[in-house]
């Protein structure tokens, strides 16, 4: 059976047929609401399933909203909540952090400086026996005196650390007297740490672990832990 026109509603045979816009029209039939013009399928628009031209196509208008003390006190209240929900958000994520940070090799070492404060101690009081009491073991005339002249010292700078820990920082000297040359720059990150150039010279140096040792530069003097890796053997 045909359908019907949707504008004429008389039977629309298939010769004459526009499908369009969910419904058949005839082609005379297939015009513009408003003025009448005949339209095909490439200069209509559709609105509300009726077609129209590009004249008198419907156009939508934005109405304007007067700025009433209700609609004053609506986006009052809606900016503040807006802020409020800001707050919340913020106090929820403060410490968290939002920035990733590259576990770089010298954040590793930081941590593993802050994860062995014992360590550090005991190169701190290994600092201190190597500054008072080095000169006297390495003097092999007199064996009892090289073992009766740190007495005297112990007594004098009394050191609440028990007294094995004072003796295992003795180990270290047979290391000593080694040279090495830096092979690039290194900036001390603590106070316990020494600050070299690339070429320079490090004498007396001494291992404390795989990752870094103790020694002094001979340019500058000074000495302090540095890595084993900004380092090579002369």
């Amino acid at each position: 059976m045909n359908p019907l026109c949707g504008r004429c509603n008389r039977v629309v045979y298939p010769t004459e047929k526009v499908n369009c816009l969910d419904k058949y029209w005839h082609k005379g039939c297939f015009s513009c609401e408003i003025c009448k013009m005949t339209l095909n399928m490439k200069n209509y628009k559709g609105f509300e399933k009726r077609p129209y031209c590009n004249a008198h196509y419907p156009k939508t208008h934005f109405t304007c909203v007067a700025d009433t003390p209700e609609n004053i006190r609506l986006k009052q209240q809606t900016k503040m909540q807006s802020q409020v929900l800001y707050k919340e958000e913020f106090e929820k994520n403060k410490g968290k952090g939002f920035s990733v940070v590259a576990d770089t090799p010298e954040m590793q070492r930081i941590k593993k400086t802050q994860g062995n404060i014992s360590n550090i101690k005991y190169h701190e009081e290994f600092e201190k026996s190597r500054m008072g009491g080095d000169a006297p073991p390495h003097q092999p005339s007199n064996p009892t005196s090289a073992y009766q002249a740190p007495a005297a010292p112990q007594n004098y700078h009394y050191d609440p650390t028990p007294e094995p820990t004072r003796q295992a920082a003795a180990p270290p000297p047979p290391s000593a007297g080694k040279r090495y040359r830096a092979v690039y720059d290194y900036s001390a990150a603590d106070e316990d740490e020494v600050s070299f150039m690339d070429g320079d010279v490090i004498v007396d140096v001494q291992q404390i672990d795989e990752g870094w040792m103790y020694g002094r530069v001979e340019r500058t003097g000074q000495q302090g832990m540095l890595p084993a890796n900004y380092v090579e053997a002369i």
